[in-house]
């Protein structure tokens, strides 16, 4: 490993655009940070405009460069890391995309989706590409485009249409048109690819109605996608890493190993286990994903996703107004009486895995004249942790591990000392937090760096990583149990007052 080589992250998110410029040894030399709009044309619509996603990318990259004190052509490699299945079409003559992109959590295919699950399409998608049947998936929100965009189906079916999730699309801009291409981690996220296969399918194409023509190229996460237009940042720079935003985050946990699992806190929580190479079809509702393809070779993993984390603290912070900022919850939760059992289910949007009850909605249990914002807040921060105790149960069951995992943390809910050692006793495993809490980008920055030869391998990196605090179980077996059966009756509840269908998990 040489040692100069400071690499360029770019991490597109959903809410905002942030470059981060890391050290060899992993520091930090430059960081800068962009929201962007957020465009809401009706109930269950999310759209982006690309020219926001693409003016804040290119202006936190020259930032970070800036405030790095650094040039482009002292950058050997970029890697880039973006917000997952939001995807746009763009015309490959003008790069003009054809409509806003739209976003992952936007739902207006619905009706499509429910279309194709009672003609009994589900199991051969879940099958091919490991993922359920939902609008959250891209295949379904470009057939929406081809299909109601005046004349782009006869433009895809010609090949002059481009798609491509957001890092398609920024290595596209970034290259001036030069590259069309995808990683595993991102094509695994279009419920278009075939994930044991490595490549997108006929019959999914088939039934989505999308022409081939459109489709990027996919590569590994650690292969080359071109270089940057000199113009953009001063030199031309070698783009070397892509990875989808969570297994970044793995990667940049340094979740190498099978069984190794990440949870990242943000509006909602994202955990993932590394299963090694060869796909684990789920029993639990999990989705099967690639965790990372490294010269040639994918490594899989299973992921949960919960809708409501963070947000739950926001939630308490905006609309009950009973903390000031989202550091107060873990203080005042300290502060609750310890002989309250009160229950809070976060089911404001619907519950996420292992459930997928999106009529769901939220609740408070056990509640009495002698309960303040204490009990509360305590509630909130436990039913966080008690909702990732789902998950790794359900990842436990689908991956056969008798034994808890070593949980690895990031994300903004993560600096509170009180919600992780909660999270280690509902756990009843250890929980650590690493020094560097940018665990995204530092993940895109590994796969670039390691591939332009100036960072170390899986092994080094491993190495490289720091552990911050190691939180380890207190809570005693008898309070634990009464705690998860009190949350398992909670959920209970909470899906019967959803309607027919809804079933909590066995227990």
């Amino acid at each position: 490993m040489h040692q100069a080589g400071a690499i360029l992250a770019l991490d597109q998110g959903t809410t905002s655009s942030r470059a981060i410029v890391f050290s060899p040894t992993l520091q930090i030399l430059g960081l800068a940070q962009r929201e962007f709009p957020q465009q809401f044309p009706a109930s269950g619509l999310v759209e982006h405009d690309p020219e926001d996603i693409w003016r804040t990318t290119l202006e936190t990259a020259r930032q970070a460069l800036a405030a790095a004190g650094l040039q482009a052509c002292d950058i050997p490699a970029i890697g880039i890391t973006n917000q997952r299945e939001t995807c746009l079409v763009w015309d490959r003559r003008t790069s003009r995309p054809i409509h806003r992109a739209l976003v992952w959590q936007d739902r207006r295919t619905a009706d499509l989706c429910r279309h194709l699950k009672a003609e009994g399409n589900e199991p051969l998608i879940t099958r091919k590409t490991g993922l359920l049947l939902d609008p959250y998936f891209s295949a379904t929100k470009v057939a929406w485009l081809l299909d109601n965009v005046p004349g782009a189906r006869a433009l895809a079916e010609a090949g002059q249409l481009a798609f491509g999730t957001i890092d398609t699309y920024l290595i596209w801009q970034l290259t001036g048109g030069k590259v069309h291409a995808t990683d595993a981690t991102n094509a695994s996220r279009t419920m278009l690819y075939d994930i044991a296969a490595g490549q997108f399918d006929d019959d999914l194409l088939r039934l989505f109605r999308i022409p081939r023509a459109i489709l990027p190229e996919v590569r590994d996460c650690n292969a080359g996608y071109g270089s940057t237009e000199a113009s953009l940042l001063g030199a031309s720079i070698a783009i070397r890493g892509v990875a989808g935003d969570q297994q970044a985050a793995t990667i940049g946990q340094a979740c190498f190993t099978p069984g190794m699992v990440k949870a990242t806190y943000g509006t909602g929580c994202f955990a993932l286990i590394n299963t090694g190479g060869t796909p684990v079809p789920s029993r639990s509702r999990l989705l099967t994903t690639v965790a990372y393809q490294l010269d040639g070779r994918r490594t899989y993993a299973l992921e949960g996703s919960i809708f409501i984390a963070g947000a739950a603290v926001q939630w308490l912070r905006d609309g009950l107004k009973i903390i000031g900022s989202a550091p107060e919850s873990g203080m005042l939760a300290e502060t609750a009486d310890p002989n309250q059992d009160v229950v809070m289910v976060p089911a404001f949007v619907g519950l996420g895995a292992p459930y997928w009850q999106p009529e769901a909605r939220g609740a408070l249990f056990g509640l009495t004249r002698a309960t303040t914002a204490a009990e509360i807040a305590k509630a909130t921060l436990e039913a966080v942790c008690l909702q990732t105790r789902d998950l790794v149960e359900a990842m436990q069951a689908d991956w056969g591990a008798a034994q808890r995992a070593i949980l690895r943390v990031d994300g903004g809910m993560v600096a509170s000392d009180w919600t992780m050692q909660t999270l280690a006793d509902m756990l009843d495993a250890p929980v650590e937090r690493p020094v560097i809490g940018e665990t995204t980008a530092l993940g895109a920055a590994w796969l670039a760096g390691s591939a332009a030869g100036v960072w170390p391998d899986q092994e080094g990196f491993a190495k490289l990583w720091r552990l911050e605090h190691r939180f380890g179980p207190k809570m005693d077996a008898a309070t634990r149990d009464r705690k998860v059966a009190a949350w398992k009756k909670a959920v209970g509840a909470v899906l019967d007052f959803a309607g027919p269908g809804a079933t909590a998990i066995a227990e």
